[in-house]
């Protein structure tokens, strides 16, 4: 058991959750490459970004413990051709502070089988590197590498490569 199952809950994200998706998401935007995002985003990008998510009726989950979000996990599109529509990429983003608990495992361990249960074929997870920590995290759930990308990213005056994982259900 983890640190995390006895009193955290996963359920569907709702649109009163996206201040605090923001303040949890702006954290690494501001602290971290994690996200190439520079700028903090908005509630309201944050709503817009939902919406998309559940236009594409594509999950976007929510760990709750004791009534306060400690991180979200969910799904886009991988790209718009309809020739893709059975790939998605996954995100997993968890409060500063609850890390190293095992929410970002319960997480996952709820989204892929939903993503599953919707006829997805092939999950994909984007890592900016060096990132053993997200590496081991994508590699427990059965996610391989598949390709890195040298040098894409640049933010804190330097230069960041991207690697995929991929995972098919």
């Amino acid at each position: 058991m983890t640190k995390a199952d006895a009193g955290t809950k996963i359920r569907e994200a709702e649109p009163g959750d996206a201040l605090t998706i923001a303040q949890i998401y702006n954290h690494y935007v501001r602290e971290s490459v994690v996200t190439f995002e520079e700028d903090p985003v908005t509630t309201a990008e944050v709503t817009r970004r939902l919406a998309e998510v559940w236009s594409a009726s594509l999950p976007w989950l929510i760990a709750e413990d004791s009534g306060q979000i400690s991180g979200y996990a969910y799904a886009t599109r991988w790209k718009n051709r309809t020739a893709y529509r059975f790939s998605v990429e996954i995100t997993v983003y968890v409060a500063p502070g609850c890390t190293s608990r095992g929410i970002g495992s319960l997480l996952y361990g709820k989204l892929l089988p939903v993503l599953q249960a919707q006829s997805i074929h092939a999950v994909l997870g984007a890592i900016a590197l060096p990132n053993e920590a997200s590496v081991a995290f994508h590699e427990k759930f059965g996610f391989r590498k598949v390709a890195q990308f040298r040098e894409v990213g640049f933010k804190f005056n330097r230069w960041i490569d991207v690697g995929y994982w991929q995972r098919t259900l």
